[in-house]
């Protein structure tokens, strides 16, 4: 483990968790050294308390097989042993926002999957490419803690990953009104296909809490860093349905949006293709070397051909075209466990790190 920080998963047993420890298996940067769960986990084997319960396609690392799984609760035996936690707890939103507080004040940043911090004004909900400035306000947070180390970031929700790069690559152009109506993948849900056979040939058009999740958290990623806390961006208007498809990965949305400056249809497409960010800029080792990439076939993207672009850390999109009602209408595509999940949150903890916001205890 020479040089490479010690990472915790809070939350490990669950689909998320476990794709945290999929993406981490020979990290450059990172060692997974402590895996939390529930108190009926803990004390067993990592092997033994996921059981047949393995989501992943691929095998469990055998580098965390025999970790003894900890009581997630038991924050000071989990802070003890690590530099930093990935959190993706399986509890309620009072709970998670008590204890990844907890596990801050014994200083020990917390990188957050859970949806219970977006809202708490002095923690940055982000996405690297897009507004790696919202980090600034860990400062404030820390004061608010009285810590000199322990913070909290977040990363939004899945399912925006696959519309909102593309309206931030084409701010200059000032989007006033979007409708995005997302067509999710089970695995959003914690669920495969053996756990939900219902979802077989099915469709459900109602996912609880996340319209207004895909309205309003493009608007906080897009707000700006006033006084320590983030205020949300009044435009563009977005208007969401999300419903859930008989997918295992991947989130489709399709996205209509109006300008106060309409682009041409080549100038929209050459500022998604030349996006980068601060991770391509660093060359973070989770990053995308090309973040956002544009299809030209008329049938893409699509899941089986384009969930795992980029190791499923960019974003895909096609069917640009005019809209007799909207300015333009495309199709977008995300890897919503890895970009939306896991992976942004790993690559979240990469920048920290090269910001030297995550440093060895």
């Amino acid at each position: 483990m020479s040089g490479k920080l010690r990472a915790g998963i809070l939350g490990g047993t669950g689909m998320v968790g476990q794709r945290f420890i999929s993406l981490l298996e020979n990290h450059p940067w990172f060692e997974v050294v402590c895996i939390a769960a529930s108190p009926r986990s803990a004390g067993k084997t990592y092997e033994e308390a996921v059981g047949g319960r393995w989501k992943m396609d691929t095998p469990m690392p055998d580098s965390v097989k025999n970790i003894v799984v900890c009581d997630v609760n038991d924050i000071d035996k989990v802070s003890s042993q690590v530099d930093f936690v990935f959190s993706a707890v399986d509890m309620t939103k009072d709970e998670i926002r008590a204890i990844e507080e907890a596990y801050a004040k014994t200083e020990t940043p917390v990188v957050s999957n859970n949806s219970a911090h977006r809202w708490t004004p002095d923690v940055p909900m982000v996405v690297p490419e897009i507004n790696p400035e919202h980090l600034a306000i860990i400062e404030n947070q820390k004061k608010r803690l009285g810590t000199d180390r322990g913070f909290i970031v977040v990363k939004p929700n899945c399912s925006i990953q696959s519309y909102t790069p593309a309206l931030f690559a084409l701010k200059e152009f000032k989007p006033t009104k979007v409708i995005a109506s997302t067509y999710q993948a089970i695995s959003g849900a914690g669920k495969t296909f053996a756990d939900w056979p219902e979802m077989m040939g099915n469709i459900i058009p109602y996912i609880g809490g996340e319209e207004e999740k895909s309205e309003q958290e493009p608007l906080r990623i897009f707000g700006r860093v006033e006084n320590g806390v983030i205020v949300k961006a009044q435009s563009p208007v977005i208007s969401s349905q999300c419903i859930r498809v008989p997918v295992l990965n991947g989130h489709t949305a399709t996205v209509f949006m109006s300008f106060e400056k309409k682009p041409s249809k080549d100038e929209i497409i050459e500022r998604w293709t030349s996006f980068k960010g601060l991770p391509q800029e660093l060359n973070l080792p989770s990053a995308p070397k090309q973040f956002i990439s544009y299809r030209d076939e008329d049938d893409r993207p699509q899941v089986t051909m384009d969930v795992d672009y980029e190791n499923g850390m960019g974003v895909v999109l096609g069917r640009l075209r005019e809209d007799i009602i909207f300015d333009y209408k495309f199709v977008g595509l995300s890897h919503n466990t890895v970009r939306g999940a896991a992976g942004g949150g790993v690559l979240i903890a990469e920048l920290l790190k090269a910001q030297g916001q995550i440093q060895p205890k």
